[in-house]
């Protein structure tokens, strides 16, 4: 019963393994940004620009987080920031795509 006692050392919110992340805790916070800008954008037909291009970003920039993440924490908020880059990116094609009205 010893370990009861004993206080939470980890480093922070999304470090469990007590280490300093911080090239993982700015993909997640960019991942989550660009997730979330797509994915409300995407509600509009006329920004399909936007939720495009920020999904398609969002989609790369979780991968690559999900690459270097080293904690289960940090894998989880990737996964939802990816999973809301991915829903804005194909409503964002869906719309018009990447370029579609800019070049006729």
């Amino acid at each position: 019963m010893a370990q009861a006692m004993r206080p939470n050392t980890a480093g922070g919110l999304f470090a469990t393994d007590g280490k300093s992340h911080p090239l993982q805790h700015t993909l997640l916070a960019v991942t989550l940004v660009l997730g979330i800008t797509a994915f409300v954008s995407a509600m509009f037909h006329n920004l399909h620009l936007l939720s495009s291009w920020t999904g398609l970003v969002g989609i790369l920039t979780g991968a690559y987080g999900q690459w270097v993440s080293e904690t289960t924490r940090e894998r989880f908020g990737l996964i939802l920031g990816l999973g809301a880059a991915a829903v804005g990116f194909f409503l964002g094609m869906a719309h018009g795509g990447l370029f579609g009205g800019v070049i006729n």
